[in-house]
């Protein structure tokens, strides 16, 4: 593995980390008035493990189509129509963020759906099982959106590593999608005053901007997938 590979695997992370599942929604756990650490920890392990075992799944699936067509991988990379396509088709990501965004704008405010479930999460009494349901439901409608995730598996699977390996490098990875949250967590348990006004903000800027994130999302798988093309077809 190249260190550009382990840099665009961090930053695809880093990505998945602000999505709703791994910030957003944890954001609405931390400002109710009274945190409950177990409710945090357990939905941000529900979503851990639902991403490491989507990955898992990914990267088997990925290993067994190469294994069909052996040898394919060099030859398409090698391929300059191939990589033209690409990039044409990174662009047309790229420029289809813009409008999405600009839809998202025009719609404003948060969903029904995501008032009901902020409600079930910063709501007194609420069995664990209501938590894990939230937290893969959420996850499970993500899956359209999940792009950076698609992008990182498609990275790892060419990285020339072997099996245990690429899976270690996958607990890594889905660690790092939930670290954001873990680290607002502690510290909201133990400076909650000074972090208490922040988090309020930063949760209403991430529900107020939680329509564009996809196109953020896009663009910049978008700007990879062509940015790799471009380097395959300078080289």
């Amino acid at each position: 593995m190249t260190w550009a590979v382990l840099g665009g695997l961090v930053l695809l992370a880093l990505v998945d980390s602000t999505s709703a599942g791994t910030l957003l929604l944890p954001l609405w756990m931390l400002v109710a008035p009274r945190v409950r650490p177990a409710r945090v920890l357990l939905f941000l392990t529900t979503v851990a493990v639902f991403y490491a075992a989507v990955g898992v799944v990914l990267l088997l699936g990925v290993d067994a189509v190469l294994d069909a067509v052996s040898g394919a991988g060099d030859t398409l990379a090698r391929n300059r129509p191939l990589a033209v396509v690409q990039l044409l088709v990174g662009a047309a990501l790229f420029w289809w963020s813009w409008p999405l965004e600009r839809r998202a704008k025009e719609r404003g405010g948060p969903s029904p759906r995501a008032v009901r479930w902020r409600a079930a999460l910063q709501g007194e009494g609420v069995p664990a099982r209501t938590t894990v349901l939230v937290a893969l439901v959420a996850t499970v409608l993500e899956l359209a959106t999940m792009l950076p995730y698609l992008a990182a598996m498609g990275l790892l699977s060419r990285s020339g590593l072997d099996r245990a390996w690429q899976l270690l490098v996958l607990l890594g990875y889905v660690v790092v999608m939930v670290l954001p949250a873990l680290v607002l967590l502690a510290l909201r348990l133990v400076a909650a005053r000074r972090v208490e006004p922040w988090l309020e903000r930063a949760d209403a800027w991430m529900t107020a901007r939680s329509g564009v994130a996809v196109s953020w999302i896009v663009g910049l798988v978008g700007f990879l997938v062509g940015a790799d093309a471009l380097s395959r077809l300078t080289t």
